[in-house]
């Protein structure tokens, strides 16, 4: 309980819930609020300068009225905890039996969007906080506080979907981001334990190559290749469980650089102007071009590609940017941009996605070169 009550009153609130939510509606509905909220303060403020005894409070009044409806698209917790504190204090300054009334009207968008989007302790605390302080504001007020509760319990069942298929999608990219790890971790490995086989197969025939090569130099050669094979048994241990039935080590070099001009399609761009680069980072940058490709494909049929490789400073410049296409085919598993997002990461890189003012999509990637 005190837990709750801490998370509804203090606790912060980092979600926009309301903002993901309304997706592309986000900006209508928020001019819509905001028109809402403007007249109520009007109305608000002129009642207040209507009474016998009005004095310069009714810019208060107009402020607080108006004030967290400012805060509502951004988090709906932070606008009622400004919110329903200030009417109750605009209550007190203002006399007549329609105050409340007033006030309750100007509240209940508040509280709505806070029974729509959260938990049901936060909402239960809300509610009841809610009822007091309209209770309080106007102890005649009583049978109209009844109406919180029940508005309360109506939006919370409403949003119940909402919140179920929010969760959903949450564990789905959390899923999706553990199983591209793994996937990553499991490239990596063969990536890494294609060449350290390559120095153990050096380190053993090194006496049969290198002609005069005394004791010492061979023994070196020896602990090196038996490092190097400890190093690959120790891989084999910690990343082998990453590995689901069936699924076996690549015997052959991952795709890297030199490759990305193999995934254009027909009347595709591709300029490539690097080819040293790590081959980590070679295979992470051919499967954000891959997969920036592909849905391309997928959700803008028929557009036109054009992709760019090159050297910028210390970084590993990739753009993939594609026209507008015909309409989305559907399909993915939603893992892609999620799987380029992990990738760039490994490395400490920045990944941008974004839309283009023609209708396009663009994918840019900078990515560290680090030590070859």
């Amino acid at each position: 309980m005190f837990r709750t009550s801490y998370r509804t009153l203090l606790g912060p609130d980092r979600t926009r819930v309301l903002a993901r939510a309304l997706g592309r509606l986000r900006l209508p509905v928020f001019g819509a609020l905001i028109v809402y909220a403007f007249v109520w303060a009007v109305v608000a403020s002129a009642t207040y300068v209507r009474q016998e005894d009005s004095d310069g409070w009714w810019v208060v009044i107009f402020l607080t009225t108006f004030g967290p409806y400012v805060l509502l698209i951004w988090s709906p917790l932070y606008a009622w905890r400004l919110g329903v504190p200030g009417f109750y204090f605009v209550s007190v300054l203002m006399v007549g039996d329609g105050a409340a009334a007033l006030q309750y009207w100007t509240a209940a968008p508040l509280f709505v969007a806070v029974a729509a989007f959260y938990s049901r302790g936060i909402v239960i605390t809300a509610t009841v906080i809610t009822m007091a302080l309209v209770i309080a504001s106007e102890p005649q007020a009583a049978d109209m506080a009844l109406f919180v509760p029940i508005v309360s319990a109506v939006v919370y069942l409403l949003g119940s979907r909402g919140r179920a298929e929010r969760e959903l999608e949450e564990e789905r990219d959390a899923k999706a981001a553990l199983e591209e790890r793994a996937r990553i971790a499991r490239e990596m490995h063969d990536v890494v334990a294609h060449h350290m086989s390559l120095v153990v197969v050096r380190c053993e025939t090194a006496p049969y190559r290198l002609k005069g090569l005394n004791e010492e130099a061979q023994k070196e050669f020896a602990e090196v290749g038996e490092a190097a094979r400890e190093a690959i048994t120790d891989m084999q241990r910690l990343l082998g469980v990453l590995r689901t039935t069936g699924d076996a080590p690549e015997r052959e070099p991952q795709p890297g650089i030199s490759r990305i001009p193999e995934l254009t399609r027909p009347g595709d761009e591709a300029e490539v102007d690097v080819d040293d680069v790590p081959e980590a980072v070679g295979l992470t940058a051919y499967r954000i071009v891959q997969e920036a490709l592909t849905n391309a494909t997928r959700h803008a049929p028929g557009s036109k590609a054009s992709v760019h490789v090159r050297k910028d400073g210390d970084r590993l410049d990739v753009l993939v940017r594609n026209t507008a296409g015909g309409p989305s085919r559907g399909g993915g598993s939603g893992q892609g941009l999620v799987g380029m997002r992990e990738r760039v990461a490994v490395h400490g890189g920045t990944l941008t996605v974004k839309s283009t003012e023609d209708g396009g999509f663009l994918v840019r990637a900078r990515i560290p070169l680090g030590d070859k």
